[in-house]
């Protein structure tokens, strides 16, 4: 990681709002975000006891989805309309792997979901990473694409090499990387949401390339 190019992302980040996340620039993208009722939400469409329903929990990630802005309309209308031809069998295997990738073997749960959306041209990050960010804001990211290419190539991330189809692996480097990010930060920068991180990083990023 290149340390002096973070912490000039820092320096440029605070310059720019220094009242941080409480700018009111900044203030209004996170409402529109929204991601505490989100949270709220998915908490609930998403509990243990639900797994046994997996007409119910493919219900519950549509509608999530479609509830959220960070995924394109195209995408939610591709995921919508392939989710009315999954069968039972396809249903409870996604069902299957949502579990895993949420509260057992994350390994297997993202290969799982990576192999049924696969088959729809569906197997995109933005997807695969929304419901675990919800669900826990504080330890898991969302990936967006252009986002992640960018904080790796600006700040040099070793043997992080990113590719359009999602995996475990890619996204335990990634989150390595990002939580040590975390370490190294003003305390300022610092949230229990892990949304502002990637948002200072990318909003910085944005300033410097510019200059």
């Amino acid at each position: 990681m290149n340390t002096e190019a973070l912490k000039d992302l820092e320096a440029e980040f605070l310059e720019e709002y220094p009242e941080v996340f409480e700018d009111e620039r900044l203030v209004k993208q996170i409402k529109k975000f929204n991601p505490s009722k989100l949270e709220e939400l998915s908490k609930e469409f998403f509990k243990k006891d639900n797994f046994s329903q997996p007409e119910i929990i493919c219900d519950n990630f549509v509608k999530i989805v479609y509830k959220s802005v960070v995924i394109s309309f195209y995408d939610k209308m591709k995921l919508r309309d392939a989710f009315k031809e999954l069968g039972m069998y396809e249903k409870d295997m996604f069902s299957i792997a949502l579990y895993d990738l949420l509260y057992g073997n994350k390994k297997e749960g993202y290969e799982g979901i990576v192999e049924i959306l696969k088959e729809y041209n569906l197997a995109k990050w933005t997807l695969i990473s929304l419901v675990p960010y919800y669900l826990n804001r504080d330890k898991d990211y969302f990936v967006k694409p252009t986002t992640a290419k960018s904080i790796i190539s600006y700040l040099q991330l070793k043997n992080l090499e990113y590719k359009p189809t999602p995996s475990y692996e890619f996204y335990q480097g990634f989150k390595k990387a990002l939580d040590e990010i975390k370490t190294k930060i003003d305390k300022s920068l610092k949230a229990k949401d892990n949304i502002y991180l990637t948002a200072f990083l990318r909003t910085a990023i944005k300033i410097c390339e510019i200059e």
